[in-house]
């Protein structure tokens, strides 16, 4: 192989789609907060800049593999002091980049500059609806 077709096959394996939409990864959905009335931090709400490290937004069961928020130092904030009547927001974060949220099965999702709330996904089913478990 030449050094040319290696270096092509890792930058397309390494490429992370960045959407400014409603998205999933796994059991969360990260949605536009515009489309979300019903959804707002608290007043007072306090927000902290995503730390270097990420910020782990939802670990799966029996400590399964987080779901971790992470951005450029400063250019994300993020709260979980949210009023949400439907109780399944996790958190909001605002960016100014993009912000990525990763988790090491799913890969990774990029969020445009905007803001946006991740809220756990539910499914209906005969026994009433449940929260998606990943």
């Amino acid at each position: 192989m030449t050094d040319s077709l290696v270096l092509e096959q890792l930058e397309q394996a390494l490429r992370i789609p960045i959407i400014d939409g409603m998205h999933a990864q796994g059991d969360l959905l990260v949605i536009p907060a515009r489309l979300l009335d019903e959804v707002a931090p608290r007043p007072n709400a306090l927000w902290r800049y995503v730390p270097p490290g990420g910020v782990e937004v939802l670990r799966g069961p029996a400590g399964g593999n987080p779901h971790t928020l992470v951005a450029e130092p400063g250019s994300c904030r993020w709260t979980t002091e949210l009023y949400d009547p439907a109780g399944l927001a996790l958190g909001m974060f605002v960016a100014s980049t993009v912000a990525y949220l990763m988790h090491p099965e799913h890969g990774a999702t990029g969020s445009a500059p905007g803001a946006y709330v991740i809220r756990r996904q539910r499914e209906n089913s005969n026994f009433g609806a449940r929260l998606v478990v990943d």
